[in-house]
């Protein structure tokens, strides 16, 4: 079977998208135990170049070596995958359950319909 290599590039983006998932999952269970967990995450960031240094023997050509850029080029890719893992797991963590407003919305109707295996809160207001 043929070897598989990941250009620098490829491995780049994957260690960004591995420090988002793992800040975002840190900050979404300090945020379970704390009002500003989320800060957590954040502040994690900033070591973001360490940990890519860390995983990667060499950077892509269009990223230099120095901290600014790094975190520079990284943000976007981090910043998704960070907010995506963090309202995930905060959300897993407190139990969350749906409130209904009102039973002409759709998720009303759709747990009354049976197609929706969750419960719902009923809460009318007006």
């Amino acid at each position: 079977m043929e070897e598989v290599k990941l250009r620098v590039e490829h491995k780049f983006s994957l260690a960004v998208y591995a420090w988002g998932t793992i800040t975002g999952i840190i900050s979404g269970i300090s945020g379970t135990f704390f009002e500003g967990g989320w800060l957590v995450g954040v502040l994690l960031f900033l070591l973001g170049d360490k940990f890519i240094l860390a995983v990667l023997k060499e950077l892509p050509e269009d990223v230099p070596a120095e901290k600014g850029p790094i975190l520079r080029k990284a943000f976007w890719g981090w910043l998704l995958l960070w907010l995506y893992f963090t309202m995930m797991s905060y959300t897993l963590l407190i139990k969350f359950t749906p409130v209904c407003y009102s039973n002409q919305s759709l998720l009303y109707q759709m747990i009354k319909s049976g197609n929706a295996s969750l419960e719902c809160v009923v809460n009318f207001t007006g």
